[in-house]
């Protein structure tokens, strides 16, 4: 929705026009005779009685005093012109399938098929059923890679411009922003340098919802003038899960192009909960952020701080700025480094869990990952402070050192929509080295793909999916769940 067409003011930002008309609907006590079928929880007593009545009563769906997602044009209208001002963007689409529809949307949004598009290996799983669904071609920028964390930093400007340059006539550019550990690429230099060329410029902000409301934050996709960007609310705004905008500013995707590729994939019943939730978390980030964030950020620090004060765990952060790959850093997102306890992520995982009632957001094979958020209170920071030190005690620091497991980027054969449309067979993973994929595969969180669609499976690949496999990490992607066989491209014999 367009937030030029009427000025906001600060004063605008205390209203919640989307939830006050769902509690408008609600005082007027109307006898449904619509779906949802549930009739405001009478028909769902058992789930009704644990979650609430009012949570049934706002399971409403699209009518005249509601508006409608799809073509919004009342309250959501309202509330979705609100978001786009506190967010710098020109206009806002409220989503209910998260960041993955969001993501999705801006890249078939900016290409048509064959069209070409610069990002990073590293971008989540959405950006490249994005790809499929747009048919557009992906040039593949590398990340850059920290040896002593082993994980895939940010994209550099100058790897950026030397993609630009080989591949002038891509229509767009992807950038995370920042990524699941919080390192942030140059997003500034690599936006002016797309718009020089013409490209459009998509950010993944499903985890920065927050930064552009306190200045000690990386800068937003819509602060640098980055075309499109998708955020998700949920993750580090406040409204709930699912919950997520999409952002548009400038004149290269125009919004009826926006609308219209929504409208292939979005809900006709979007939840009005999810939808209230996102209207309330923008009203709190606009009125309250600043003062909000500052807090969160004292717990962050404060949390890096004890933390490094512990031997044999690394809680990395700011420091990190200006190594390869690393522009700037979002603090509130803590990861700690834990293989000098001789251990991997996805113990510390488990540990922390079972024995100390904690759960982290994500692990790999040497970090964990704690975000630090809105609803953190110093409290359940200390306990994860203390349950980290007694952890490390117990285990104790270990001379070993173990080597760093990095992937190197698979050979693409074929585009990644003409392999998913492709006919394929079943082998077991220990038969698959050398073939062309057929189905991506991905440890979740963070959701990034080993390998994809119409890549050349390695040895080292294989090895490393029964590492993780052994681990037992969160595997997903394949038609096997246990991914003990991989479908790749040919025809059965």
């Amino acid at each position: 929705m367009e937030a030029g067409q009427n000025k906001v003011t600060k004063e605008d930002q205390s209203k919640t026009p989307l939830f006050d008309a769902v509690k408008r609907h609600i005082e007027k006590n109307i006898i449904p005779f619509h779906v949802p079928g549930h009739k405001y929880g009478r028909g769902l007593k058992e789930f009704t009685d644990f979650v609430g009545q009012n949570v049934m009563l706002m399971d409403l769906n699209g009518m005249e005093d509601l508006d409608n997602a799809n073509n919004p044009i009342g309250v959501i209208y309202e509330a979705e012109k609100l978001f786009a001002s506190a967010f710098g963007a020109q206009y806002a689409y409220f989503l209910v399938n998260g960041t993955t529809s969001g993501v999705q949307t801006m890249i078939m949004s900016a290409c048509e098929p064959g069209d070409e598009i610069i990002l990073p290996r590293n971008a989540h799983k959405s950006a490249f059923g994005g790809i499929i669904l747009s048919g557009a071609i992906p040039v593949y920028v590398q990340p850059e890679v920290n040896e002593e964390l082993g994980i895939t930093m940010g994209v550099t400007i100058e790897n950026v411009k030397k993609a630009i340059l080989k591949h002038p006539h891509a229509k767009a550019v992807f950038v995370i922003n920042p990524t699941y550990y919080g390192i942030a690429s140059d997003l500034k230099s690599i936006t002016r340098t797309a718009h020089k060329f013409g490209m459009a410029v998509l950010v993944d902000e499903a985890h920065g919802a927050h930064m552009g409301f306190h200045n000690d934050f990386p800068l937003t996709a819509m602060e640098v003038g980055a075309d499109m960007s998708a955020v998700s609310t949920h993750k580090t705004g406040g409204s709930l899960t699912q919950s997520s905008v999409l952002l548009l500013r400038g004149h290269r995707i125009q919004p009826e192009t926006v609308k219209q590729v929504l409208n292939l994939t979005m809900t006709t019943s979007s939840s009005y909960i999810l939808m209230c939730s996102i209207d309330v978390a923008r009203k709190q980030l606009a009125m309250y952020g600043e003062e909000m964030l500052e807090e969160t950020l004292k717990l962050a620090r404060m949390a890096r701080e004890e933390i490094n004060k512990i031997e044999g765990l690394y809680a990395f952060g700011k420091e990190l700025i200006g190594t390869p790959g690393v522009y700037d850093f979002d603090e509130t997102k803590l990861g700690i480094n834990v293989r000098r306890l001789g251990i991997t992520g996805y113990e510390a995982e488990r540990i922390l869990r079972d024995e100390y009632n904690i759960q982290v957001e994500m692990s790999d094979l040497y970090n964990i990952l704690a975000i630090i958020s809105l609803g953190d209170t110093q409290e359940s920071v200390e306990k994860l402070i203390e349950a980290l030190r007694d952890m490390a005690k117990k285990l104790g620091v270990k001379d070993v050192k173990t080597p760093t497991i990095v992937l190197h980027s698979p050979q693409v054969i074929v585009s990644p929509r003409d392999a998913f449309y492709s006919s394929k067979k079943v082998v077991d993973l220990d038969n698959a080295v050398g073939e062309i994929s057929g189905e991506m595969v991905m440890a979740y969180p963070p959701g990034i793909p080993l390998i994809l669609p119409g890549e050349r499976i390695t040895k080292d690949l294989v090895d490393y999916i029964k590492l993780l496999k052994e681990e037992d990490c969160q595997l997903q992607g394949t038609a096997d769940p246990y991914v003990n066989t991989i479908r790749v491209l040919g025809t059965a014999d």
